[in-house]
Formats: structure tokens, C-alpha cells, sequence
């Protein structure tokens, strides 16, 4: 599924947050979206899930406006995973991974075979099998955090758009999952702040400062001292890692004056 934005802006309390970005992600694309806290990473993830009306512009599923699909459409062709979702619930794990079948099933029937073996397939994908049956106040930040993941694949979704879902994950987790997205069939958007797992997992990368989109290509063109300095005010040596991608070496936060963040790179536009 190609995912699209024109023009998307989103304000809260009459503050811009996002402005004007215009996005493309090409069907089977891996996309990390990088910048400081603070950027409006979160906020652009939730325009283009459908969880935030935008000010101006247009999100668009394959051509489609998403203003024009009912939030079921959405969920059928879209899962979103959040930061922390605060859950709280006596539910088992298999329970809450089911949650993402909701999309598919009318409010008066129960999970079928059908459910129960995507489900199952998508506790195996993420690791979670053996703790399919404990309930979910049991689990630690990571192992919740996996189960979400499995909830989303369970969605069975075109497009996957992920905010932070390394967070909690230990350094196993962290690189498991990532190579989990960068091998899914469907599309992904996915916000980091580990710069070189985006570097080494992510076919492009998006950079955000201050609500604009200032950078869109590969690892190499985006991860660049000049950038990391500007955005992230961070001084740091830029490397090839053993397969050519960029390795960050951090010298220490940035000292002195901060230069203006960069023009607007042009935008790369995905390919099929």
C-alpha cells in the first residue's frame, strides 16, 4: 500500500505541531522517521493512522483520502502502535494480540478458527507463545510492548505505522523486531531516536525538526554530521559500518551556537 501526504498540517491549542509536510511511502517500503523530541514525529504518525483530523491537507491509502474511510476501513488496511498505550486490563495476552481481529468481526461474534490461528502466528512471529496464556498485568514494558506489536500483525494490515516500539525492548528485542519490519510484506512507517538501527534497517529516512519534514532519502544522505548537529545538536563522526551503512560516533552535545536547521531537502518520491 502507498502512503501519501500533501500539504498535512495539525495544531494543538492553536500551536503548529506538523507543518506542511508532504510524505510519499511506496508499497513495501521501510521508512524510519527520526528528529528530536518535541518534533512532531508522534503527532504526523497519528494524522496519517487517522487518529488526528489535520488542519490542511490530505493523507491518502493507495489514492484514497482517509477522510473518506470509516475508521473500520481504516483499521482494515492500517495498525498503529503507540509509545505506551497505557493499557490496563485483567485480559490474557492472547486476549489483548486478539484485540487486532476487531476490524474483522461483527460485535456479536467471538473469535473463529480463522482469528485464533492468526493470532497464534502473530504471539510466534514476536516471541510470545509460551506467554500467550498469562494475563497482561504480569508482563514487563518489553513483553507488553511485544504483545502490542503482535496485536498489530494480527491486524493483518497493509501498512504498519509504528511510534518508538523499541522502547522498553532490550537489545535482542530491539534488533529481532527490527528486522521483523524491515522483512514484512507490508509498508512501514516507523519513529526512532536509535539512529543506527534506522540506518541499518531502514530502506529510507524522513528527518523532522520543529513540525517541518528538512530531510527525506537514504541512511547515508540523511545521517550527516551537518544534521546531526543542526537537528539533534549533537557533535558527532560519521562512519560505514560493515555493510556500508552509516555508523555514528558521538563526540558530546554541541557546543556553542547552534546553526539554523537546514532548507528542505527535495523530496525523494518511493518506488513500487
Amino acid at each position: 500500500m502507498r502512503i501519501t501526504a500533501e500539504g498535512l498540517g495539525w495544531s494543538a491549542s492553536g500551536t503548529p505541531v506538523v507543518r506542511g509536510v508532504g510524505l510519499d511511502i511506496a508499497p513495501g517500503e521501510t521508512v524510519g522517521l527520526l528528529g528530536p523530541n518535541g518534533s512532531g514525529k508522534s503527532s504526523l504518525l497519528r494524522c496519517l493512522a487517522g487518529l488526528r483530523v489535520p488542519d490542511t491537507g490530505t493523507v491518502r491509502y493507495d489514492g484514497v483520502p482517509v477522510r473518506d474511510l470509516s475508521p473500520r476501513a481504516i483499521a482494515r488496511r492500517v495498525a498503529f502502535v503507540a509509545q505506551d498505550s497505557g493499557l490496563d486490563t485483567d485480559l490474557r495476552v492472547t486476549d489483548v494480540v486478539g484485540l487486532g481481529r476487531t476490524p474483522f468481526r461483527d460485535r456479536w461474534r467471538g473469535p473463529d478458527a480463522h482469528d485464533r490461528a492468526v493470532v497464534a502466528a502473530a504471539l510466534e512471529r514476536v516471541g510470545l507463545t509460551a506467554l500467550a496464556g498469562r494475563p497482561w498485568q504480569n508482563l514487563s514494558g518489553g513483553e507488553r510492548q511485544r504483545a502490542h506489536i503482535a496485536r498489530a500483525f494480527a491486524q493483518q494490515p497493509y501498512g504498519l505505522l509504528l511510534d518508538e516500539p523499541t522502547n522498553h525492548l532490550d537489545v535482542k528485542h530491539q534488533l529481532e523486531l527490527m528486522e521483523l519490519l524491515a522483512d514484512a510484506d507490508q509498508t512501514v512507517l516507523v519513529a526512532l531516536h536509535d539512529l543506527a538501527l534506522a540506518a541499518r534497517h531502514c530502506d529510507r529516512l524522513l528527518l523532522m525538526h520543529d513540525g517541518v519534514l528538512v530531510a527525506d532519502g537514504a541512511p547515508a544522505d540523511v545521517l550527516t554530521s551537518e544534521n546531526l548537529a543542526r537537528i539533534f545538536e549533537v557533535e558527532a563522526e560519521l562512519s560505514a559500518d560493515a555493510l556500508g551503512r552509516p555508523a555514528v560516533t558521538y563526540r558530546g552535545p554541541l557546543r556553542g551556537t547552534v546553526p539554523g536547521p537546514p532548507s528542505r531537502s527535495p523530496s525523494r518520491q518511493g518506488t513500487p
